[in-house]
């Protein structure tokens, strides 16, 4: 845990998956990324779902949500889906939040490893997960999740979202702005359109989630972006801007699918940037 302003920071690991490495690392070859990310018999790596916990201001705000539990036993073994005592409500549990307790969920967007976790199953059907919260999501991605490309429908599942619209709990939000005081949002739209990465505090030693920008630590060099973007040029710019600010205020940089960094500061190298270690206090 660590303070970002007047907010309380702490990470929380839902579940752990796999997706194939080739399609997380674009055109960077296999034995670049292989080093850092050891593929399996099926070129899958190793990932995970970190969500982000802020408590402050009198609200607790939650940041993704992991990828949920309705998963088929087929779709679980395709992506190896390890979400039986991890999942997103366990972690809460684990730091004594009770869904009802979230006032905010902020979805950076809505693929299934992010927005999975938004909604439950009950006897009724699907469901907002948490009953008391306000969902945050960019209205041009929720514009473009109802009607993906060939390239990308896969990435969503229309259940983790049409329930949360038709039970009027979505905000949606226009551009980069402040959700809660000391907490801002900004869209990227190189991954995918209103992509939106999360910043928490005011200059120095601000906290920014980044989504999908920058996934894992291996993704900091501008060049290292995923198969999955839409607009790969486009996140290669985004990361260069995010990045030399990050570098100017030592922000932490919260990794939401390395296995085993939780946060990073970066350095510049050369015309470039890299890693400069892991962040003390976010798992």
């Amino acid at each position: 845990m660590i303070m970002a302003g007047s907010w309380r920071v702490e990470t929380l690991q839902a579940e752990r998956f796999r997706l194939d490495g080739g399609a997380m690392f674009g055109v960077v070859p296999k034995p670049l990324w292989n080093r850092s990310h050891p593929a399996d018999e099926k070129n899958r790596i190793a990932m995970v779902t970190r969500c982000l916990l802020a408590r402050g201001e009198g609200r607790v705000v939650l940041v993704d949500t992991g990828m949920g539990s309705d998963w088929s036993d087929k779709e679980k073994e395709i992506y190896a889906i390890e979400n039986g005592e991890r999942s997103i409500m366990t972690a809460l549990a684990s730091r004594n939040v009770e869904p009802e307790m979230v006032t905010d969920v902020i979805l950076t967007h809505l693929h299934f490893d992010h927005a999975g976790g938004a909604v439950s199953r009950s006897d009724g059907g699907l469901a907002a997960a948490f009953p008391n919260a306000r969902y945050h999501v960019q209205e041009s991605q929720l514009q473009w999740a109802q009607r993906p490309t060939e390239k990308d429908r896969r990435s969503f599942r229309y259940d983790t979202f049409m329930p949360l619209e038709q039970e009027g709990r979505l905000t949606l939000v226009q551009g980069a702005a402040e959700i809660l005081p000391g907490i801002h949002v900004e869209p990227t739209t190189g991954h995918t359109i209103g992509h939106q990465i999360v910043r928490i505090g005011e200059g120095r030693g601000a906290v920014v989630y980044c989504g999908d920008l920058i996934p894992t630590a291996a993704h900091v060099p501008i060049p290292w972006v995923m198969g999955y973007d839409l607009h790969p040029l486009t996140t290669m710019q985004e990361k260069r801007t995010l990045l030399a600010k990050a570098c100017r205020e030592e922000w932490s940089l919260v990794l939401e699918h390395d296995p085993f960094f939780g946060a990073v500061r970066v350095r510049s190298e050369g015309d470039g940037f890299a890693p400069a270690g892991a962040v003390e206090g976010i798992e």
